[in-house]
């Protein structure tokens, strides 16, 4: 979301569309044009209630955000989001939309374990996991995708993506953020952020002075960590 003014934003195969914000489905392609306009960027677990609930307003991959709503936003955000600015439209804006999710207890134990082992060298291949759901790969793959709404390789890398931007924005460097997000090297997270973002690692890393993190806690076990970003969006190469 542009703090002020506008974006635009598309997919790989998609023309280029206008908005104040968007709503992106985990893992989805995406290339944001937003020069010179203050962004603020929320990581949402997939698996979280808040998470399944913003995925339901998605068709396709992307979709803008009413521009009533972007206004109510920004009212609250005011235009350098704070700690309680960003837990005021949290708590708001955003948990007050969400609906409850059984996730499926095999998958859940999944996730548990792939999050506590993204940085461990620990094996994350189809064939452990779907041992952790005890279960056989075909049919841990599907209710995987079912549950969440994106396949558990995918996921991976989103979980990848998601902590290796939060740990650059909190000053760690390229091959240090790679390491704790459990990239194999640091060229493979940057082909990842090229891929996904349109950016490079090193380009947030700079920008980090720019830059005000804040991560929110939720109370809820379900509704999980999200990391908010507020940066400023260079021209896409």
């Amino acid at each position: 979301m542009t703090l002020a003014a506008t974006l635009r934003i598309r997919g790989p195969t998609q023309p280029w569309r206008r908005c104040g914000a968007a709503l992106v489905r985990p893992d989805a392609q995406h290339e944001v044009d937003a020069r010179d306009s203050t962004v603020l960027i929320a990581f949402i677990e997939a698996e979280s209630d808040l998470g399944a609930t913003l995925c339901n307003e998605i068709r396709g991959d992307i979709a803008a955000v009413n521009p009533h709503r972007v206004a109510s936003w920004r009212e609250t955000l005011r235009e350098r989001p704070s700690q309680a600015s960003v837990m005021h439209w949290l708590n708001d804006y955003l948990l007050q939309r969400r609906r409850a999710v059984a996730l499926d207890p095999r998958v859940q134990r999944v996730v548990t374990h792939v999050k506590n082992r993204l940085a461990s060298g620990d094996s994350l291949s189809l064939k452990s996991l779907a041992a952790v759901a005890g279960m056989s790969a075909g049919r841990f793959m599907h209710l995987f995708t079912q549950s969440l709404g994106v396949p558990v390789r995918p996921y991976i890398r989103w979980l990848r993506l998601q902590l290796a931007a939060c740990e650059l924005m909190d000053g760690a460097t390229a091959s240090m953020a790679a390491h704790r997000a459990g990239f194999s090297d640091a060229a493979h997270m940057t082909r990842t952020f090229r891929h996904m973002l349109g950016t490079t690692p090193s380009d947030l890393a700079m920008r980090k002075r720019l830059a005000t993190g804040v991560s929110v806690e939720a109370r809820e076990p379900r509704v999980g960590r999200s990391q908010f970003v507020q940066d400023t969006i260079p021209q896409p190469r």
